[in-house]
């Protein structure tokens, strides 16, 4: 009892065989890569220069500055607004104006929030809020520390109305400040130029506040203030470092410029308690799959119709390949067990969409990515042991949805579903989601889908996000128009050419909504990622999982729970 084993997952595959998958992929990873180059060029080369002019950095530059030499920069909510056009000028916003993302300082992960001044002075777009908010719960759920670079004019004025009311306004960003701050989450802020309003409102509740000599912090600036251009008094006047570093002590410290901004706060994320993570490592060191993790890529066909070997997934993401499955024999359909990513102990639950033995019926299959009754009290009962015992959870999603029909509904498997979906809904470990593929009806809910919290939820560039696939939506919608056979029926040529034609259109419609980009782009996901990432964002989210210490249960591996389930659901040896 006092070790949980762990046993070889995988093989080795030939390269022919990943081929077709690398192939099919390839266009989507070019696309997402083209999609982040143009976010992460702002409002372009012009808008860098005229930075420059003024003496200070942008805002990826102090990000890069801001991190770890060679720390990942993980950002997340790149594809916000993607596409979008705003006001009558039809503006873009890329990113929502604002970079959220995790990377080390001093060998701790932070949360990084920072306005970027490439596009419109770092103004807040419609969905800049929820980014913004989005990101602090992120660290909130995971107590990491928050670095705040401010650099915010404000609203974005002619969206206002769909930026300052609501539960998810620009107010709310505040609400969530003093809820880290409520929680003893450390919260950094340097002001690096204009903070305007909101942006004024920003740091104050931060438990640092650095600002330089070209920054200011007001509630109004010196346009909107009655005789300022007369008097020729400007926001610098009004708001800068001058008044709130020795005056209204709203700022503790001036620094001159932008670097050196960087690397006091990069002093004060030192003095910060350090990582727990090799506490919990408990002497087991981080080690790379034993199968490749680039063959990722080509795992998965080029039709998301067929089927694939899940615990090859898996053997490229855990730790030496090794891996510990709970209930095996139960509930095939689903995969459970745990395994370690970056030292550190992690439960996994995924679909098996490959086709499983009937449990009732010998010498019938029934297909993979549906959630039965057996499979869904499995994985449960498993992430309530993995809560129990402290270990966060990831998910892997390639689900169609549950089981549907008589027998379906003679066995209780709304209720089957009610349990899960409960156990979802108050279980507090670091959850993670992942959506490999198929995203798809109350499936996505029950398996920890975005209602249901998790402190991080990716795309891939395979992921189909919807309630249905598009020619089953179109099937549903036109289903008094066809008969048993979904084939329809028609009395002339022209009726069945119009019906043929409306089904086509629903069907194209949906599958366009399915894009991970719009999925995206409106915050249904948090990232998208290449799935050569994947092993990459599951070691920054384990460690960061594991970083702090008092705020939740983390049992000894002695004293899991899992050990009591393997005692009563395993052959005695």
């Amino acid at each position: 009892m006092a070790r949980f084993s762990l046993h070889p997952i995988g093989s080795a595959l030939d390269a022919d065989l990943l081929r077709a998958g690398r192939e099919a992929l390839a266009p989507l990873e070019q696309r997402l890569e083209q999609a982040r180059a143009t976010v992460r060029a702002g409002w372009g080369e012009k808008y860098v220069e005229r930075i420059h002019r003024k003496g200070k950095l942008t805002t990826w530059e102090r990000v890069e500055r801001l991190a770890d030499p060679g720390a990942p920069i993980l950002p997340v909510g790149t594809l916000v607004n993607h596409g979008i056009e705003f006001g009558p000028e039809k503006r873009t916003s890329p990113g929502a104006g604002v970079v959220t993302a995790f990377t080390r300082v001093e060998q701790r992960w932070v949360m990084v929030i920072a306005n970027d001044n490439t596009v419109a002075s770092g103004s807040w777009w419609p969905r800049t809020p929820e980014k913004i908010q989005r990101a602090q719960e992120m660290a909130l759920r995971l107590r990491v520390p928050v670095v705040y670079l401010v650099d915010s004019s404000g609203l974005f004025l002619p969206e206002q109305a769909r930026t300052f009311p609501g539960r998810t306004g620009a107010g709310a960003i505040f609400r969530m400040n003093a809820l880290l701050s409520a929680a003893g989450v450390p919260q950094i802020a340097g002001v690096f130029g204009d903070c305007i309003a909101g942006g004024g409102y920003m740091p104050i509740i931060s438990d640092v506040v650095y600002m330089t000599e070209q920054a200011y912090m007001v509630i109004a600036g010196a346009a909107l203030i009655k005789g300022a251009k007369s008097s020729r008094i400007t926001s610098l006047d009004i708001g800068g470092a001058d008044v709130h570093v020795h005056l209204s002590a709203c700022a503790d410290y001036r620094v001159p410029d932008d670097e050196t901004c960087l690397l006091r706060i990069r002093r004060e994320v030192a003095t910060l308690p350090g990582s727990a993570a090799d506490y919990y490592r408990r002497g087991t060191e981080p080690a790379p799959p034993v199968h490749d993790t680039e063959e990722l890529g080509g795992l998965f066909p080029a039709d998301y119709r067929h089927a694939y070997d899940i615990r090859q997934v898996l053997a490229r993401l855990v730790d030496s390949s090794l891996f510990r499955e709970v209930f095996a024999d139960v509930g095939r359909e689903m995969i459970c067990g745990v395994g370690r990513v970056n030292g550190l102990w992690l439960g996994f639950i995924a679909n098996n969409p490959e086709l499983t033995d009937h449990p009732e019926l010998v010498g019938e299959k029934r297909p993979g990515g549906i959630l039965y009754k057996r499979g869904i009290a499995k994985i449960s009962q498993f992430a309530r042991a993995m809560n129990d015992d402290g270990v966060p959870l990831v998910w892997l999603q390639d689900v169609s949805g549950f089981d549907i029909g008589l027998e379906a509904e003679k066995r209780g498997l709304l209720g089957y579903g009610s349990s899960l979906i409960y156990t979802n809904s108050t279980n507090s470990v670091p959850t993670m989601t992942v959506l490999l593929r198929k995203a798809s009806g109350a499936g996505y809910y029950a398996m920890a889908g975005m209602p249901y919290r998790p402190v991080l939820q990716l795309a891939t560039p395979l992921t189909r996000l919807a309630v249905m696939e598009g020619r089953t939506l179109a099937i549903g919608a036109f289903r008094t128009r066809l008969d048993d056979n979904f084939e329809i029926i028609a009395e002339t040529e022209e009726e069945r050419r119009k019906i043929a034609e409306g089904m086509k259109q629903v069907e194209e419609r949906i599958t366009a909504d399915m894009d991970p980009h719009a999925a995206a782009r409106q915050m249904d996901v948090d990232e998208v990622v290449r799935m050569v990432e994947l092993r990459g964002w599951l070691e920054a989210f384990a460690e960061m999982a594991y970083q702090s210490i008092g705020y939740r249960t983390v049992r000894n591996p002695r004293i899991w729970t899992l050990h009591d389930l393997l005692a009563l659901t395993e052959p005695s040896p």
